[in-house]
């Protein structure tokens, strides 16, 4: 399955709404357009939401750290929210979720951030 992806801009944040399957095919696409956003706006925090990703293979984490140390190189910041039992399992056994914020869902990703 193909990745379907959804960007949104609100203030200093960037959404990500990612669906399907983030594996080797798809993620030089989906680094250049994530850093068009991060260049082309003042973002400050990312919020990821993988509601409907099923698959994750270790290309796919590596544009995920990618991103992350971008945003903290400069003092911003990235929330995971709304992820699947099985991609939990892998960000845990990863430990991404050591130095990544998860969340339940996008409303808890704005609140702990503190954005609209």
């Amino acid at each position: 399955m193909s990745l379907i992806k959804e960007f949104e801009v609100r203030d200093d944040c960037l959404i990500v709404r990612l669906i399907g399957d983030l594996d080797h095919h798809e993620t030089d696409l989906l680094r250049e357009e994530w850093m068009h956003y991060l260049t082309a706006y003042p973002i400050n925090h990312v919020i990821l939401s993988l509601a409907g990703v099923e698959f994750i293979d270790s290309s796919g984490l590596g544009v995920i750290l990618g991103r992350y140390k971008v945003l903290k190189s400069y003092g911003g910041s990235l929330v995971i929210c709304s992820i699947s039992r099985q991609v939990k399992r892998l960000f845990d056994l990863s430990g991404l979720f050591k130095i990544i914020t998860f969340t339940e869902d996008e409303y808890d990703a704005r609140e702990w951030l503190g954005v609209s």
